[in-house]
């Protein structure tokens, strides 16, 4: 590549993407400087992985408007293979790796590592990946199988994979979206020593204070056009005015109170568990929940606390009819009547729904449309004789979308092609058709906007206040603090504490969180 006196490696100049019925982007402008970090912000819909996806040939020149240049000449990619070319290497937030292949095998695929004999030199291969994995601080065998590792690590191995096509642009889609605050720290860091070794990185996150510490540079995106470029400088600007400034350009309002408010007023109480005890499902003897005691009234908001591997999504499936462990014992009341939850429909009958932290693995059919998706776990509820009434499952789902705000032109749209935001009301929606008592969420808003989250806030202000119990688990404890009325924490499998909202503090919480023993007292 020539040498080029420019500061900037990319400009993407008036674009313009439009799919049948919806402008997805309008005349936006991109300017990213060289060997910078530059974060792209926008709500869910926005337009942000569209721009991206132009810019590295997923969407190739001539289904768009504008012009892209790259160290000052135009550049027309007509593939993912024109723009690695070039060195634009984008890694997509559903990693692309295969999990039944190696480490090495999946960094090389499509660029394999051929011997004089036009066959895959595998010694070959596997030393070039131990010399990548070592750059970006994966202790693993090259040998070692995809499915063997965590997501944290999988991203390592999508970065490594970049490297070996010698990247000078990387793009990263929500590169920490699912990953606990240890491995993101980690990738965080490893993206300012690509810095320093010259590589430009673009990075779009929902992550604002993760925004604040790495980025040099913010675009916000709304509405599929550009509002403004701000510069990140941390010596002069604090990170909670950037990111309320960030906040003002992605919903085009201030969010002064980013959790809304409510009067808390339980009732009753509706869901009591006693003693609670879950075995890991493939590991005889090791305990993942042990003796858990909780409760949740009518009209309350119940948070649980904990860090990765504490119990928390383990202790939720368990309850919702055994969708996780072996060995589960301890008793379930409703209304203070035992219930039995052996199975899912058991929980569902027993008025327990519960929202997965993982909507697109478990939470919803992606190829199937709003209406199907909203009265897949209620059919019961619009079917007679085992017929569905088609025009009662059309109305529902209707309803539905008015009710929850989903942003759809109607409810025969595939789920798939919906904002992460909206896919999330989706589910909301086909658990409340089930009509049930308790609703569990477990991490309610994770790879969301914060505009779309203050709408599934307000949704769960609506639930409680029509006097549903609902019990939260978040990985985020300002989320919890700002929506909860008590907060169980979690630690080893045990509950090491319960606390009034009112007088928790994150110190506190985190205190009880990294607890071997459970509190005597109520703290």
């Amino acid at each position: 590549m020539a040498e080029t006196s420019s500061p900037n490696i990319l400009e993407m100049r008036g674009i313009t993407k439009t799919f049948p019925g919806v402008k997805a982007l309008s005349d936006v402008n991109l300017t990213v400087r060289r060997g910078e970090i530059h974060a792209i912000c926008g709500e869910n819909g926005a337009g942000k992985s569209t721009l991206m996806k132009v810019l590295s040939g997923v969407y190739p020149h001539g289904t768009y408007d504008g012009e892209i240049v790259l160290d000052d000449t135009p550049a027309e990619f007509g593939s993912i293979n024109d723009s690695e070319a070039k060195g634009i290497v984008i890694i997509h937030q559903e990693l692309a790796l295969v999990p039944f292949l190696s480490i090495a095998e999946n960094i090389f695929l499509g660029n394999e590592q051929l011997g004089s004999n036009g066959l895959i030199d595998w010694h070959r291969t596997n030393d070039e990946a131990a010399k990548l994995l070592a750059r970006v601080g994966l202790r693993e065998r090259p040998t070692t199988p995809i499915q063997a590792l965590g997501v944290g690590k999988q991203q390592l191995v999508e970065i490594a994979k970049a490297l070996s096509k010698e990247v000078r642009l990387l793009i990263l889609d929500e590169p920490t979206a699912a990953l606990n605050d240890t491995d993101s720290e980690h990738l965080l860091g490893l993206l300012r020593t690509l810095q320093d070794e010259g590589v430009t990185s673009i990075m779009i996150s929902h992550k604002l204070g993760e925004i604040a510490d790495i980025a040099d540079r913010v675009t916000i995106i709304r509405d599929g056009r550009t509002i403004e470029t701000l510069d990140v400088d941390l010596s002069t600007q604090d990170s909670v005015s950037l990111q309320d400034r960030i906040i003002r350009g992605m919903v085009g309002r201030d969010l002064e109170h980013r959790f809304p408010e409510r009067e808390s007023h339980p009732g009753e109480e509706v869901l009591r568990v006693e003693d609670w005890t879950v075995y890991h499902p493939t590991q005889p003897g090791r305990v993942v929940v042990d003796r858990a005691n909780l409760t949740v009234r009518a009209g309350e908001v119940v948070g649980i606390a904990g860090l990765m591997g504490a119990g928390r999504t383990e202790l939720a499936m368990s309850l919702f009819g055994r969708s996780y462990g072996r060995e589960i014992s301890g008793r379930a009341f409703v209304h203070g009547k035992e219930v039995s939850v052996k199975d899912v429909p058991d929980a569902i009958d027993a008025g327990i729904a519960y929202v997965s932290e993982d909507r697109k693995r478990y939470g919803l059919n992606l190829i199937e449309d709003i209406r199907r998706n909203i009265s897949a776990a209620g059919l019961g509820r619009i079917s007679r004789n085992g017929w569905v009434n088609a025009q009662e499952e059309l109305k529902v789902a209707e309803e539905y979308r008015a009710a929850m705000n989903i942003r759809a032109p109607h409810v025969l749209m595939e789920v798939g092609k919906l904002s992460g935001g909206n896919q999330q009301k989706v589910v909301l929606s086909k658990w409340l058709h089930t009509q049930p008592e308790v609703l569990i969420l477990d991490e309610p808003t994770r790879g969301i906007d914060v505009g779309a989250k203050f709408e599934i806030y307000t949704i769960i202000n609506r639930l409680v206040a029509d006097g549903k119990a609902v019990l939260v688990i978040s990985s985020e404890l300002p989320e919890l603090l700002g929506i909860c009325d008590r907060i169980y924490t979690l630690a080893f499998g045990r509950i090491t504490g319960e606390v009034d909202v009112a007088s928790a503090t994150q110190e506190g919480l985190m205190a009880l969180m990294t607890q071997e023993t459970a509190q005597e007292v109520r703290a």
